[in-house]
């Protein structure tokens, strides 16, 4: 399974593809549809649907601009499904003073449940801290993090559902996953997940 990262916009937030031969998904979209689009033709693939780390107003600045484009659906874990459709609990009142909605999700994910892409399979981990219904995608040797785990640092847990107590269960439970994956997260770089976690305990 291939991870592709998409430039990052506006607010910094990372949108990837995950390909699988000629099927893919992309994950948070938070750029603009044509640069989503633009990946899913250098790929040679078709598009399935959209997979969300988490509610939060920066990854999911396109999201009703590519459903509109596109016949597909949105995935998000139940605990934040309840964000798509609230401007305060996506946090975009908190940074502009205004509210900003969008259409709810068509599919609603739950803890360690899996998503077929191509012959191969997606592993949702539920891992709650930054928000209630954070997510991290296990892609073969990939691991998307969302706001759960940056290269050198942890997302903040001051916002609607956050929780400094989940986030540091959340954080352990990565420890049991090989610690040779790597990680693409949210924000910034890509890193070895061993480095990372290293980081995150530096942190705590």
């Amino acid at each position: 399974m291939k991870v592709v990262p998409i430039c990052a916009e506006s607010f910094g937030a990372n949108t990837y593809l995950v390909v699988s031969g000629t099927h893919a998904l992309v994950v948070d979209p938070a750029v603009s549809v044509g640069a989503i689009l633009n990946a899913v033709r250098a790929e040679d693939a078709f598009l399935e649907g959209i997979l969300l780390t988490h509610g939060h107003f920066d990854h999911i600045l396109s999201l009703d601009t590519l459903r509109d484009a596109l016949p597909i659906s949105a995935r998000i874990h139940q605990a934040d499904a309840v964000m798509l459709t609230d401007g305060r609990k996506n946090a975009f009142y908190d940074f502009f003073g205004k509210e900003r909605v969008y259409r709810p999700a068509e599919e609603l994910l739950s803890r360690r449940q899996t998503i077929s892409l191509g012959d191969e399979s997606i592993t949702v981990l539920h891992t709650p801290g930054h928000t209630p219904g954070s997510v991290c995608y296990l892609c073969g040797d990939s691991l998307l993090t969302g706001d759960t785990l940056f290269a050198e640092s942890y997302g903040r847990c001051d916002l609607w559902g956050g929780s400094q107590e989940q986030m540091q269960v959340s954080l352990a439970s990565l420890r049991s996953l090989s610690p040779a994956l790597t990680i693409y997260p949210g924000h910034g770089v890509s890193a070895r997940l061993s480095f990372a976690l290293d980081n995150v305990s530096y942190f705590l």
